[in-house]
């Protein structure tokens, strides 16, 4: 790491990072202004002639990053790392082994951490496409992010001062743009900042993606709360004098005591959700006490109940139990003095740094030396992070499932030592094991609450202390389904069950090989290895890992010669190229034109039922014209193999006709899932050829149905509004198996 950061003598320093650095002697005099001043110089070459879109030059970006974090009071690494934040994003002047060798291992992880993934530019793609395709990248971005995030907290802190300025300038994008960027902000890095601890951050950025997503509404509840904003100011100066004279005669010392504002957007919410009208929010009046101990809380908590009275419902008590992220502070009700329902909170100095700052109050200043605090509350969070960005989620997947428990109504529960635990409202002992672990909730048999033996489905509450129990051989059930509440928690069910699938077609497909390779003489071993499976996945559509192309081969998916064919290296010989054009005779049916020969009648392939926007083929039978496969029909590597002549492209643009397609769909077995499908079909105009119901012991059950579609886009509407469903398992398109 280089300790010299020199800098060219005719550099001046500008005066924001001037203030910046000023600030910053202030809070500490033992920060380094030498590296944080390099810092600068170098993000401002590596962005020399950038500009953003509201024109000004885009080094005011890194240096508005590092102004939020200073406020912040971070530490000298975090705040060296937001001017670098982008540079390895946008210049390729600088490369991580400079960063790492001038400023240390550590900012540079920060760094990395906090840079989007590269993708390829989307080109001729459809809206729908598109659209796809930019869900993906977004989860692909957040969940690099947030394992970066579970080895260095810092890294999200970054990120969310980083979209607290991009949403404080972005009237300067499209608004396409701006609708995007607002939706995942309250979706995602709102919540986050929450889950965090930094409600500095939190309430900025929901009330700013509230006004670029309902600007109307925004402005209705300024208008509102201005209004009634001299009013409310008047009833809080007297409390505070009232209060004041109370604290002078116990003698108690207060750091300090205000009114505290309520946010726009949680006014809105709470208008929108509970359905009441402004006049009714009755906690838009607020005080906050800081005092110096945490004795003085409660000293002033007896004083605050003697001056008003209080109401003994609306009394949180979150110094004895503080929350998950480490926030402390003792909250209560009272009647104010002019009878208007008055919230108080009341906390210590160091109590409110972790309350404003959050996670970011756990790094501490030792001998020049950031240490992070390692609670257990960090620990837990830790946990989460990493089974949030479990790589067995799809994008969609993923995105619903951290924003869901994200975003949720929470309710706070207490493992037997003493840790707390925030899930979703309304959730089970179930959300509590796997928010643990996964393994424990794969285990578990029952639960106390309390100390009381309660069936898994019973609905934990506030303050409710559980304790699993768990055996080694316990499995879950599908019956969970019915009644967790957690999306990670249902995500983990329904992947062990599909896990369990998986596994019988991986086991079954490679006996399938293996018997392939033994009619051919050759050992199956040399090829069945994990790391030749392994590579093989890479290649093929729809597999990741080794046990992928099993599964594939064991569930007829493709064929067993195919996948013999690529493990030894050889690629069937491709067609010689022919021009294939489509027309239609006077009775509609479409007929092929080719090598100069017309009127050839084409077939669609039963065993895999293609229909247009498919990558098919054509294959030329001998006699019944030419049928239409798709690219994956298990038939047509059969075919690769022995008449590969007889293969030829063929492309199948959409014709508005209907075409019969059938699907497979496992899921919990349950009264109603039938109608819920129907109801897709109807709402998507989609006609029902055939039905069959199959009830499985497992308490699954496997639809088998065959609908009408005009082609692949068609038939994708119809199969993510059914996936959408929670106690959908699995939708698969069948294909017929090999000959």
């Amino acid at each position: 790491m280089s300790t010299a950061f020199e800098i060219s003598h005719d550099w001046e320093e500008p005066e924001d990072l001037h203030a910046l650095l000023q600030t910053l002697r202030q809070q500490r005099h033992d920060a380094n202004v030498r590296m944080i001043r390099y810092a600068y110089f170098v993000a401002e070459n590596a962005h020399k002639g950038q500009s953003r879109a509201s024109g000004e030059p885009y080094i005011q970006h890194p240096i508005a990053v590092a102004r939020i974090l200073v406020d912040l009071q971070v530490d000298d690494e975090t705040i060296v790392a937001a001017l670098l934040h982008d540079v390895l994003e946008d210049s390729t002047l600088y490369s991580r082994e400079f960063i790492e060798n001038t400023f240390g291992e550590s900012v540079r992880h920060l760094v990395e951490g906090v840079t989007k993934l590269k993708f390829k530019p989307i080109v001729g793609e459809s809206d729908r496409q598109r659209a796809a395709a930019e869900t993906h990248r977004t989860a692909e971005t957040l969940r690099k992010m947030l394992l970066a995030m579970a080895k260095d907290f810092r890294v999200m802190v970054i990120k969310l001062a980083d979209r607290l300025h991009n949403m404080q300038t972005l009237d300067a994008l499209p608004e396409h743009k701006q609708i995007r960027i607002a939706t995942e902000t309250l979706d995602v890095y709102a919540p986050l900042a929450a889950r965090l601890g930094i409600w500095q951050m939190k309430w900025q950025l929901e009330d700013l993606a509230f006004k670029a997503l309902h600007p109307a509404e925004f402005q209705r509840v300024t208008d509102l709360v201005a209004k009634s904003r001299s009013q409310r100011e008047a009833e809080l100066e007297e409390a505070i004098v009232t209060l004041k004279d109370h604290f002078e005669a116990r003698g108690l010392k207060i750091a300090d005591i205000k009114g505290r504002p309520k946010h726009l957007f949680s006014i809105f919410n709470k208008m929108t959700k509970q359905g009441v009208r402004f006049e009714e929010v009755y906690d838009l009046l607020a005080l906050r006490i800081i005092v110096e101990s945490l004795n003085d809380c409660y000293v002033a908590l007896g004083v605050v109940h003697a001056a008003f009275a209080h109401m003994p419902a609306l009394f949180y008590d979150y110094i004895g139990r503080p929350k998950p992220n480490g926030y402390q502070s003792i909250h209560t009700k009272v009647v104010g003095p002019r009878g208007q329902t008055l919230e108080v909170q009341i906390r210590s100095r160091e109590m409110h740094r972790v309350a404003e700052h959050g996670v970011a109050a756990h790094w501490t200043y030792k001998e020049g030396r950031g240490s992070i605090d390692e609670t257990s509350r960090l620990s837990i969070l830790r946990q989460q992070l990493l089974e949030w960005s479990d790589a067995e989620h799809s994008g969609n997947e993923f995105l619903r499932n951290v924003s869901t428990d994200l975003f949720s109504e929470q309710v706070f529960v207490f493992t037997p030592k003493g840790d707390v635990l925030d899930l979703p409202k309304d959730s089970t002992a179930v959300d509590f094991a796997f928010r643990i672990h996964t393994r424990l909730g794969l285990t578990l048999v029952g639960a106390r609450v309390n100390g009381m033996l309660v069936p898994l489905p019973t609905k934990l509450q506030n303050g409710d202390v559980v304790e699993l129990i768990n055996r080694s051989n316990g499995t879950p059930s599908l019956h969970w389904l019915e009644f967790v509440k957690s999306a990670h928690a249902r995500s983990k069910i329904k992947n062990h069950f599909r896990r369990l699938t998986r596994d019988e077609d991986a086991q079954r497909g490679r006996e399938q090989l293996e018997r392939e390779f033994k009619s051919l003489g050759i050992e199956a071993r040399q090829y069945l290895g994990d790391d030749k499976l392994d590579k093989l996945a890479e290649q093929m559509e729809g597999c990741e890992r080794g046990i992928d192309v099993l599964a594939k081969v064991g569930a007829g998916l493709t064929s067993a010669q195919s996948v013999v064919s690529k493990l030894r290296g050889q690629t069937p010989p491709a067609p010689p190229p022919r021009q294939i054009e489509v027309s239609r005779s006077r009775e509609g049916k479409p007929t092929l034109i080719t090598s100069g020969v017309s009127n050839v009648l084409i077939n669609r392939a039963k065993c895999c039922a293609p229909i247009p926007g498919d990558d098919v083929v054509g294959y030329i039978t001998r006699g019944r014209g030419v049928m239409i496969h798709r690219k994956s029909c298990p038939n047509v590597d059969n075919y690769l193999l022995t008449e590969p002549e007889r293969v030829q492209d063929y492309a199948w643009p959409p014709d508005g006709q209907a075409y019969a397609v059938p699907l497979r769909l496992t899921c919990v077995d349950r009264a109603g899932l039938l109608m819920d499908v129907s109801t897709v079909f109807g709402e998507s105009k989609t006609n029902v050829v055939s039905v069959r119901v199959k009830t499985l012991p497992n308490q699954t059950a496997e639809i088998d149905f065959t609908i009408e579609v005009r082609d692949t886009d068609h038939l994708d509407i119809v199969s993510d509004k059914i996936k959408n469903f929670p106690d959908v398992m699995a939708l698969t398109r069948l294909l017929g198996r090999s000959k």
